[in-house]
């Protein structure tokens, strides 16, 4: 049984399989409009969502599936009544794959190890690999390649998006740059790097880490940031957090370390003042919305590709 857990475990030429089933379905809808007939998708929600929940029930309304809504906070798995284990199972006899927003990445691998039907990774406090298909999708549309690109993330270095564009872009042969602030909490954990420089080095990519701002930007293809505040953190957190990554907010003198032609990426929702200025987001370089609309073309690729439907 196939799952989509994180890009670390996918190979490269999988990622690849899936951004040219996405190309295409983005191309063609139509081609797919009856792919996933008389089949449903368990929609799994610990946390909240605007773009997960309407690219994936949507991606399954447009391709003749079925998706269904299962709110955690007001279920038995979510208060304990039930087990994460005997959920799956018996989930597993009602609907043809899964997907779950979660916080916890251990409750998604004891999800996938107890399914009888794939998983796909939404979100955990872990990785976002569904969105990193999206971003690649988005970059590949706008520069014609990912291999070879420089790709910068400024912010917060200690995050699932910044963990899970560092697998993706490495694998793909990107150089990826992160500009953190020093110290663990900040910066990317040290076994994500190692795997990471292990992947650039089959790959032809490269990956950096710099508490340099300026440095991490300078002559990028990309440039990426998130929130400074992810769903786990606490609200009481929020002055000091705001105030030790302001030297990494993304507005237009940082732009201008990169590359003139430089796109701009925020997988969103974002803050305007804070890690991006408004000119910078709703600017010309920002491709934020175009990258957006890709979460629906490329989950319907991941679950086209792992339900054996493509």
């Amino acid at each position: 049984m196939e799952h989509l857990i994180s890009l670390k475990l996918w190979s490269p030429e999988k990622i690849r399989q899936v951004l040219d089933l996405a190309k295409d379905v983005k191309a063609n809808p139509e081609k797919y409009r009856n792919a996933m007939a008389h089949r449903n998708l368990l929609m799994i929600f610990e946390k909240p969502s605007l773009r997960t929940r309407l690219s994936f029930e949507s991606g399954m309304t447009q391709m003749g599936g079925h998706a269904i809504y299962y709110d955690l906070s007001t279920s038995p798995m979510g208060s304990g009544k039930e087990t994460i284990s005997d959920s799956m199972r018996t989930a597993s006899r009602f609907v043809d794959v899964v997907m779950a927003r979660l916080f916890k990445h251990e409750d998604l691998l004891e999800m996938a190890e107890h399914a009888t039907v794939p998983v796909i990774n939404a979100l955990t406090d872990d990785s976002h690999p569904c969105q990193i298909l999206a971003d690649l999708q988005a970059i590949e549309e706008k520069k014609g390649r990912v291999a070879g690109l420089k790709l910068a993330y400024l912010g917060d270095g200690f995050n699932n998006v910044t963990h899970s564009l560092m697998y993706g872009g490495t694998k793909m042969g990107m150089h990826v740059s992160v500009g953190s602030p020093a110290g663990e909490e900040f910066s990317p954990r040290a076994d994500v790097v190692a795997d990471c420089e292990a992947f650039a080095k089959e790959s032809g990519g490269s990956v950096f880490v710099t508490d340099d701002p300026a440095e991490a930007v300078r002559d990028a293809d990309v440039v990426y940031t998130d929130s400074w505040m992810s769903y786990h953190i606490p609200k009481e957190q929020e002055e000091e957090r705001v105030a030790k990554f302001m030297p990494y907010q993304v507005n237009s003198a940082m732009m201008a370390h990169a590359k003139p032609d430089a796109i701009f990426m925020n997988c969103l929702p974002a803050i305007r003042g804070c890690e991006q200025t408004a000119e910078v987001i709703d600017g010309p370089q920002s491709i934020v919305f175009d990258e957006a609309e890709n979460r629906l073309h490329a989950q319907k690729a991941v679950i086209l590709t792992l339900c054996g439907a493509a």
